[in-house]
Order: structure tokens, then C-alpha cells, then sequence
């Protein structure tokens, strides 16, 4: 186990650095270079000059990145010269409540889906199979946006269940004091990830029913649900398990369009605004963020998969 964990960390680690990497070179290929970017295009050349020497832009490109490596290390991700802040001060204030957003829309869409892929399971083929089918596939094609415009002009403006804005407060416990707010967002986020997670939860019970052991378990006299909830679940929730790993950036990107559509003041918005404001440091700061746990999300589904499955660690 600890030479998996070992060899999983060293690729890792080497993804990261490809990663900044990466980052690195989209800095450099701003309009007009770095500084032309983050002064704007009134910037005098004297300012021009000055900044990238104080940034140390006017060095060598290797030493660039030794320079930039040695910050990011550190922490030091930049500053937004529009909001007047660290980048590093924004996203330790707004990525928390963007993993408030995510982390219930996971733990949403994993309650609400394991249920339906056992119940597409076990009735393969029947009208229940068919219906939860053809249900799945709709949300999963069915535009976030789209999605919650229809949760907003229902359950908002024409029912009045829920508020059409998220909470507006500064804490993750204010946003938390507020679940009415939460439903909408919530909802839409984790509307698509229910739809992927019961057809994975179906393919996984649909495998491990054929498998040896269910039959066993079977001419042993163990009844369906007793042989369900002891054996078949606990070997389909591996791909699960797998899959909540990856989907972590992939929430990080939707929350985008959720956050700006909910005017959630989490990282997505912080991104929409950048992005509408030609804030750099903040988009590539957010960029390096959504990478890192792409990375991370990868590494944990790993290490979750050779926990749950010990065959993995042999063969890996």
C-alpha cells in the first residue's frame, strides 16, 4: 500500500507541475505580455517598464518560471490590481463556499442516486428500467442554465417556494443559516451528476449480480435484499467511490454558470466577474486552482479505489 500511495503522489506531483506549467505559459501569451494585460492599454511605457521589472518579467523565461514556482509555493498567486486584493485572499474567501455548493450537491445527487440504479437494477428491462432510463439521459443533456432558469421561473417566481438568489453572506455558517437559498443551486448542480451516478450505479449491481457469489449466496437460502445490502452494494459502490473524485473539477466548472446564475458569491462568480472585467491574475489564479484539484481529485480516486479494492494495488 505504501508503494502505491508513493508511485500514485510522485505522478502527481508531476501533473502539478505540468500544470503550472502550463499556467505559466497562458501568462505569457496575454495581449501586449503581463503587464500590458494587468495595467490596461493606457499603461505608459515608463509603467510598462517598470512593472515588468519589478515583477521580474524582464529576465529570462527560465528564470521566469524558477521565480513563479518559487511563489506559487509560497502561496503568492498574484494580486487583482481592479479589486485591490490578493488573488490568494479571494480564492481562500470564495473557494470555501464553493465547496459548500459542491459538497451538497454530491452528497445530494449520491442519496438520490444509489436508490434509482439499484431500482434500474433489479428491474432491468421493465417499464421502471425504461422510464428511469430515458429520465437519466434527458437531465444529463439538459443545459445547466437551461435547467435553472426552469427551477427559477417555477419554483421561484411562479410558486414561490424558494428565493431566486443564494445567500449573500460572508461566512460559510451564514451561508449554511440560509437552506432555502441553497435549494435551487443546489438542486441544479447536482441535477446532471444524479443522472451519471444511477447509470453507473446500475451497470456496477447489474456486474456484480452475475457474479459467483450472488449465486452462493443465493443457494444458501439468503434472501434478495439480505444478499443486496451485504454483498452486491458493498462491491458496486467501488466505481462510485471513483467517480466523486473526478467529478470534483467538474462541479469547480459548473458552479461557474451556477454561481452566476444564483449570484452565489463563491469562486465561479469571483470567475464570471474576472472574466467580464479582464481581471487576469484572477482567472489564471482560479485556472491553476480548478487544475490542482483536477490532480487531487484524480489522486484521491486512487487511493479510494485500492482501499476498497486491494486487487488494485497489485496490479498498479
Amino acid at each position: 500500500m505504501i508503494r502505491f500511495l508513493a508511485k500514485r503522489t510522485a505522478q502527481a506531483a508531476v501533473v502539478l507541475l505540468l500544470v503550472s506549467v502550463i499556467v505559466f505559459v497562458l501568462l505569457h501569451q496575454l495581449p501586449g505580455g503581463p503587464a500590458r494585460a494587468i495595467l490596461g492599454p493606457q499603461a505608459t511605457p515608463q509603467a510598462v517598464e517598470h512593472f515588468n521589472h519589478q515583477q521580474g518579467y524582464d529576465r529570462s523565461l527560465p528564470l521566469q518560471y524558477v521565480h513563479y514556482l518559487r511563489r506559487l509555493l509560497t502561496g503568492d498567486l498574484g494580486a487583482s490590481y481592479k479589486l485591490n486584493q490578493t488573488v490568494t485572499a479571494l480564492l481562500a474567501d470564495r473557494l470555501p463556499r464553493t465547496l459548500v455548493l459542491a459538497g451538497l450537491s454530491i452528497a445530494l445527487a449520491a442519496v438520490l442516486a444509489v436508490p434509482l440504479g439499484v431500482l434500474q437494477a433489479v428491474r432491468r428491462g421493465r417499464i421502471a428500467d425504461h422510464l428511469l432510463t430515458g429520465a437519466a439521459f434527458l437531465a444529463y443533456a439538459t443545459p445547466v442554465f437551461f435547467l435553472g432558469l426552469v427551477l427559477i421561473l417555477v419554483f421561484s417566481q411562479r410558486l414561490q417556494l424558494f428565493p431566486a438568489e443564494a445567500p449573500q453572506a460572508d461566512t460559510v455558517g451564514g451561508i449554511l443559516s440560509d437552506p432555502l437559498a441553497l435549494v435551487l443551486p443546489v438542486v441544479t448542480l447536482a441535477f446532471g451528476i444524479v443522472a451519471a451516478f444511477s447509470r453507473y450505479t446500475r451497470s456496477a449491481v447489474l456486474d456484480n449480480l452475475s457474479e459467483d457469489y450472488v449465486r452462493t449466496a443465493r443457494a444458501k437460502g439468503q434472501s434478495n435484499a439480505r444478499i443486496m445490502a451485504r454483498h452486491v452494494l458493498r462491491n458496486a459502490l467501488i466505481p462510485l467511490a471513483s467517480l466523486l473524485g473526478l467529478y470534483l473539477p467538474t462541479l469547480l466548472s459548473g458552479s461557474l454558470v451556477v454561481e452566476s446564475m444564483f449570484n452565489y458569491p463563491g469562486m465561479g462568480l469571483l470567475f464570471w466577474n474576472a472574466a467580464q472585467g479582464s481581471d487576469f491574475p484572477v482567472l489564471l489564479g482560479v485556472t491553476l486552482v480548478v487544475g490542482v484539484a483536477t490532480v487531487l481529485g484524480s489522486l484521491i480516486t486512487d487511493i479510494a479505489y485500492a482501499v476498497l479494492d486491494p486487487r488494485i494495488r497489485s496490479v498498479s
